[in-house]
C-alpha cells in the first residue's frame, strides 16, 4: 500500500464512476454559453517506459509503388466514379455538385474496413459487423516469405511524391490544382515487427497518425482493418494477429486517387506510426478528458475523466490515481506534484470500458494564454492504473488552464483579456519537404508567423498532425481545428464525399477525442465552404447532425462552419455557435475593380450577420486571398487599394508571376489593405484568418501551369514577401519598423515614374532619394501604407524615416547594387541533434562585391554537404519553377534560394555545407551535430 499512500490527494473533491458502454454522453444543449471552460490534450507522443510502451515504427520500411504502366492489384476499398474532363483550374469558389452513384461489380474490402470505426459510432445498431473471410490473405505482398529486398528502403514520415518529378503542361495525370507531383496511385509499405516472447499476454495497437489514403493493413497475412480518410489518426488492435516470440510481417496498402483534392494532399505514410504495448487493462485510446470549469487567478478547478479499457477475459478491479505537475517551457515535468486527485476504484468488466471522473483544485494556477501579453503555461496529469499495488498503466495528459469567452459584441477573450484574432490559414504541406511531417519544419513555420504578429492558426481544411498541435500548445497559438472540406456534395470527383456517409461520424469523433485536451484549440470547425450551403434545409440537416456529434464529444467548446455563400436568412448559419465568414465580411466581387466579375457576388455582410445573430460571435475565417510573387514588381501599379490579378494589372501570364506591390488578389478576394479597413470598421468582429500564412503546394491561382500557390505571406521556401511587413505593421503596432518597396535596381526605368510604397507601424514618414526629400506623408483613416507613386527612378539610395506621434520611430533603406559576385550562406541555427529528424534551413543569398544582396539575381547555385548530414531538398519560392525539390542545384529566385539539410541519426560532428555558382565566389557554413 506504500505506492497507493503516495498517491493520496493534496486537494480534491469526490469521484464519479460511470459505465461507458451505456452510450450516455454529455449533452450539447443550446443555446451555447458564452463563457467557456478551458480544456486540454494529449500532446505529441513520446517513447514511454514501464507498463506502457510506445515504440516508433518509422524505420525499417520497404516501399513499392506500381508504375504508370502497371496494373495495380484488385484489393480495392470500394469502386469509384470514372473521372472525365475534370477541370483542374476551376475557381476555388465554384459551386460543389452532386455525387455520382456507382454500383460495385467486383469484390471490395470496405465491409472489412468499416468495423475499424466502430469505437467512434455512438449508436450500437449502426456499428459494423466484420464479415467472415480474409480478403487479400493470399496476396504475395502480405506474406512473410515475400522477397521485398528490391523495394525501396524508406524512413517515415514518407511522402512518395515530394521528390517529383513535376508534371508539366496540360493533359497530365496531376495538374496544378494538386501540385503537379505524382501523388496518384497504389503503393505498399512492408516491415517486420519483432515481438519478444516476454510480451505474451499484452495488448498491441498500431497507431497511425496519418496515411494518404484508403489505408488497409495486414499482419501475418491477416487483414486487420484500415481507415480511408488520409488526414485522420487511427488505431488498429493487432493483438489477435500478433505472434510474440516470432518475427511478424506488417503490410500496409495505400490507394491515392487523382482528382481527390483541391490542393496537394501528399502521399504515403506521411506522419508517424507507432506500436503501443499495454496490459489488457489500460487507459483507452485518447482516453482522458481534462476540463477546467472554474478559473481565476487564485484557483482553478480541474476535472479529469479517464476511460479504462479492459481487453481481458475477466473483470478487473482497478485503482485509479492521478498526480498533476507543472511543465517547463520545453515540456518537462518540474518539481513535486501541484495536486493529486483522490484515489478511485472501479471494477471494469471484461471487453468493456469504464469511465472514472474526478475533480481537484489547483491554487494560484499558471494560466495558458497567447503571447506577447500572456504565457502558454502547461501542466501534465499523470494517471496510474493499479491492481493489488502493481502499476498496470501510466498515462500522461498534458493540458493548459485557461478561460475563454466568445462575446458577440466584443470578440474573443482569453483569461479576461480581449485578444484580436490575428490568424493565418495553413495547409498541411511543408513546402520542399512535401507533406511528410517534420517537427522542426513546422516549428519554423510557426516562428515566422509569430514574428509577423500572427497569434492564431486555422487548420485548413483537415485534421493536423498531433505534433503540430503540441507545438501550438507550447508556443501559445490559438487554433481553429477543422476537419472537412466537403460533405455529401463534391468539389472534385474523388474527394471526401465518396466516404462521407460511412465515415463522417468516426472521423469527427476521432478528431475531437484526439485534440480535446489541447489548450490551443479554442474552436471546432466541421466544414469549409461546403456545397450544402446551397441546399437550404437539406444542407442544414447535415450540419445539425455534425453539430450534435461535436457537442456530444466536447460540450465545452463552440463549433463553427466556414461560409462563403450562405446568407443570414438561410438555415445553415443558424446551426453553429460562431459565425465564420469566408470573404463575405469585406464583400465578394463587390465594387471597384471587382464589379462585374463572374461568380459569387456579395456586399460586405458583417452588419447583416450581426443583426440576424446578435448572440453569436463573428469571425472572418478566411479573408484577403491576396496574391504575389516575392521580389517581382510589375508596372503599371494599380492606383487603388485592391484589384483582381490580370495581365497589365499585377499579373504576367507569360512569366506566371504576380506583382509584389501587394495590391492584387483572386477574383473573390481582396488586398490586405481592404481587409484591414473592413475589420477596423466592424470592431465586434473577433478578427480573422488570412488566406494564407505560407504558400502551399497546389491551387496555383491564377496560373495553373505552376505548382504552388501565390497567396502566402511567406513563400514556399520560407522567405517573407513584402506583404509580411504590411501585416507586421498592422498586427504589431508596438514594434518600431519601416519597410520600403520596391528594390532599387531598375536600369530600364531610368527617368520613368517608379512608385515607392512604405509599410510602417508609424503614422507618418518622410522619403529621401539620394539624400533629397520627396516629402513627408501621414496615414489617413483607413490607410495602411504610404505611397509615393510619382517617384522618378534614378540609381542610388532610397531611404525612409518613419515617425509615430511626431517622434522618430524607424527607418529603412534600399540601394542600387552591382552584379552578383558571390554566394553567401546563412543557417537558421548552428546546432542540431543527431535524431535523424532535425533540420537546418540555409539561405543562399547572391551578393555584389560590397556584400549587398542583389534583388534580381537568378544565378544557378549548386550545393554539397560534408560530414554527418544529408541534403534533403532545395527551393527558391518561385511558384512556376518545376525543378525537383530533390535537386542539389537550383536557380536563385530574385536573389535567394534555400537548401534543407538533415543531421544523420546517431552521428555527431560538423556538417559543412558549400554553395557554388559559375563565375562567382562560393560560400560555406558549418553546423554542429550533437
Amino acid at each position: 500500500m506504500t505506492r497507493l499512500a503516495a498517491l493520496l490527494p493534496v486537494a480534491a473533491t469526490g469521484w464519479l464512476l460511470t459505465f461507458a458502454t451505456t452510450g450516455k454522453q454529455p449533452a450539447g444543449s443550446r443555446p451555447f454559453p458564452l463563457a467557456l471552460p478551458p480544456t486540454a490534450a494529449v500532446a505529441a507522443p513520446q517513447a514511454e517506459r514501464g507498463p506502457r510502451e510506445r515504440i516508433s515504427l518509422n524505420e525499417g520500411w520497404r516501399f513499392y509503388r506500381y508504375g504508370p504502366a502497371a496494373t495495380p492489384d484488385s484489393l480495392i476499398y470500394d469502386v469509384r466514379p470514372e473521372v472525365r474532363n475534370e477541370q483542374d483550374s476551376k475557381a476555388a469558389d465554384s459551386r460543389p455538385t452532386e455525387a455520382v452513384a456507382v454500383a460495385a461489380t467486383q469484390t471490395v474490402l470496405k465491409p472489412w474496413i468499416l468495423p475499424t470505426g466502430n469505437d467512434f459510432i455512438r449508436d450500437p445498431a449502426r456499428r459494423h459487423a466484420r464479415p467472415a473471410g480474409n480478403p487479400g490473405g493470399h496476396f504475395p505482398f502480405v506474406q512473410a516469405g515475400f522477397d521485398d529486398t528490391q523495394w525501396e528502403r524508406v524512413t517515415l514520415p514518407h511522402d512518395w511524391a515530394s521528390k517529383g518529378p513535376f508534371y508539366a503542361g496540360e493533359g497530365v495525370p496531376i495538374g496544378g490544382g494538386m501540385g503537379r507531383l505524382p501523388v496518384q496511385g497504389v503503393a505498399w509499405y512492408r516491415r517486420k515487427l519483432a515481438v519478444p516472447a516476454t510480451d505474451a499476454g499484452r495488448t498491441f495497437y498500431l497507431d497511425v497518425e496519418g496515411a494518404m489514403s484508403y489505408a488497409m493493413v495486414w499482419l501475418n497475412g491477416q487483414l486487420v482493418g484500415g481507415w480511408p480518410y488520409g488526414y485522420s489518426s487511427w488505431r488498429l488492435d493487432l493483438t489477435p494477429y500478433i505472434k510474440p516470440g516470432q518475427e511478424n510481417q506488417l503490410a500496409i496498402r495505400l490507394d491515392n486517387p487523382p482528382a481527390s483534392a483541391r490542393w496537394y494532399p501528399g502521399a504515403g505514410l506521411y506522419r508517424n506510426v507507432w506500436l503501443t504495448k499495454v496490459n489488457p487493462v489500460h487507459v483507452g485510446q485518447w482516453g482522458t478528458t481534462v476540463t477546467t470549469p472554474r478559473v481565476s487567478k487564485t484557483a482553478a478547478t480541474v476535472s479529469l475523466r479517464v476511460a479504462v479499457a479492459n481487453k481481458g477475459a475477466s473483470d478487473q478491479r482497478v485503482d485509479v490515481a492521478t498526480e498533476i505537475y507543472q511543465l517547463s517551457a520545453q515540456g518537462e515535468k518540474t518539481g513535486r506534484p501541484v495536486a493529486r486527485l483522490p484515489l478511485a476504484t472501479a471494477t471494469v468488466r471484461a471487453q468493456a470500458t469504464d469511465t472514472v471522473a474526478g475533480v481537484v483544485t489547483i491554487a494560484n494556477p499558471r494560466l495558458w494564454g497567447p503571447p506577447p501579453t500572456q504565457t502558454p503555461n502547461r501542466y501534465v496529469a499523470v494517471t496510474t492504473l493499479l491492481a493489488q499495488g502493481k502499476a498496470l498503466d501510466v498515462y500522461e495528459t498534458p493540458f493548459g488552464i485557461r478561460e475563454v469567452r466568445f462575446e458577440p459584441d466584443k470578440g474573443l477573450f482569453v483569461n479576461g483579456e480581449h485578444i484580436l484574432v490575428k490568424g493565418a490559414n495553413q495547409h498541411h504541406d511543408l513546402g520542399p519537404l512535401g507533406a511528410a511531417f517534420n517537427e522542426r519544419a513546422a516549428e519554423r513555420q510557426l516562428q515566422l508567423l509569430r514574428a509577423m504578429g500572427c497569434n492564431a492558426v486555422r487548420m485548413s481544411h483537415n485534421p493536423p498532425a498531433p505534433e503540430l498541435l503540441a507545438l501550438t500548445d507550447r508556443l501559445g497559438f490559438l487554433v481553429l481545428d477543422e476537419i472537412f472540406d466537403c460533405w455529401e456534395l463534391k468539389k472534385t470527383p474523388l474527394d471526401f464525399h465518396l466516404i462521407f456517409p460511412d465515415w463522417h461520424e468516426p472521423d469527427l469523433r476521432a478528431l475531437i477525442r484526439r485534440d480535446r485536451n489541447s489548450p490551443s484549440v479554442v474552436l471546432w470547425s466541421f466544414g469549409n465552404e461546403v456545397g450544402e450551403q446551397y441546399t437550404g434545409e437539406k444542407g442544414a440537416a447535415v450540419a445539425r447532425e455534425l453539430y450534435a456529434i461535436a457537442k456530444q464529444e466536447d460540450p465545452t467548446r463552440p463549433t463553427t462552419v466556414a461560409m462563403n455563400y450562405a446568407k443570414p436568412d438561410m438555415p445553415l448559419p443558424a446551426v453553429a455557435d460562431v459565425i465564420s465568414l469566408n470573404y463575405q465580411g469585406e464583400g465578394i466581387r463587390n465594387g471597384g475593380a471587382y464589379a462585374g466579375l463572374k461568380g459569387i457576388s456579395t456586399p460586405p455582410l458583417f452588419p447583416a450577420f450581426h443583426q440576424k445573430f446578435p448572440g453569436k460571435m463573428i469571425l472572418s475565417s478566411e479573408n484577403a486571398s491576396a496574391l504575389s510573387s516575392r521580389g517581382e514588381f510589375l508596372f503599371p501599379v494599380y492606383p487603388g487599394n485592391s484589384a483582381p490579378v490580370a495581365d497589365g494589372q499585377g499579373g504576367n501570364s507569360t512569366t506566371h508571376q504576380v506583382s509584389a506591390y501587394e495590391l492584387y488578389s483572386v477574383d473573390f478576394g481582396a488586398s490586405a489593405d481592404k481587409v484591414f479597413a473592413t475589420l477596423d470598421q466592424h470592431p465586434y468582429v473577433a478578427g480573422g484568418f488570412v488566406w494564407t500564412g505560407w504558400d502551399y503546394l497546389g491551387e496555383p491561382t491564377p496560373y495553373y501551369s505552376s505548382r504552388s500557390s501565390y497567396s502566402g505571406i511567406i513563400d514556399l521556401a520560407g522567405f517573407p514577401k513584402e506583404r509580411f511587413y504590411l501585416y507586421q505593421s498592422y498586427w504589431r503596432p508596438e514594434l518600431p519598423m519601416a519597410h520600403l518597396l520596391p528594390h532599387w535596381n531598375w536600369p530600364q526605368r531610368r527617368g520613368q515614374p517608379t512608385p515607392v510604397h512604405v509599410f510602417t507601424s508609424g503614422d507618418e514618414a518622410e522619403l529621401f532619394l539620394n539624400g533629397k526629400t520627396l516629402g513627408r506623408k501621414k496615414k489617413a483613416a483607413g490607410e495602411y501604407r504610404l505611397r509615393w507613386d510619382d517617384v522618378v527612378y534614378a540609381p542610388g539610395e532610397l531611404r525612409v524615416v518613419a515617425y509615430k506621434h511626431g517622434r522618430r520611430w524607424a527607418e529603412d533603406r534600399v540601394r542600387t547594387t552591382g552584379e552578383p559576385r558571390q554566394v553567401t550562406l546563412a543557417a537558421d541555427r548552428h546546432t542540431l541533434q543527431a535524431t535523424g529528424e532535425d533540420l537546418v534551413f540555409i539561405t543562399a543569398q547572391l551578393t555584389d562585391k560590397d556584400g549587398r544582396p542583389v534583388p534580381t539575381a537568378a544565378n544557378k547555385v549548386a550545393f554539397s554537404v560534408e560530414g554527418p548530414g544529408e541534403l534533403v531538398a532545395t527551393g527558391n519560392g518561385d511558384a512556376a519553377n518545376l525543378v525537383s525539390f530533390a535537386s542539389p542545384a537550383r536557380e536563385a529566385f530574385n536573389g535567394k534560394c534555400l537548401v534543407i539539410v538533415r543531421a544523420r541519426k546517431g552521428a555527431a560532428g560538423t556538417i559543412m555545407v558549400r554553395a557554388q555558382s559559375g563565375g562567382l565566389a562560393g560560400g560555406s557554413v558549418s553546423v554542429q551535430v550533437r
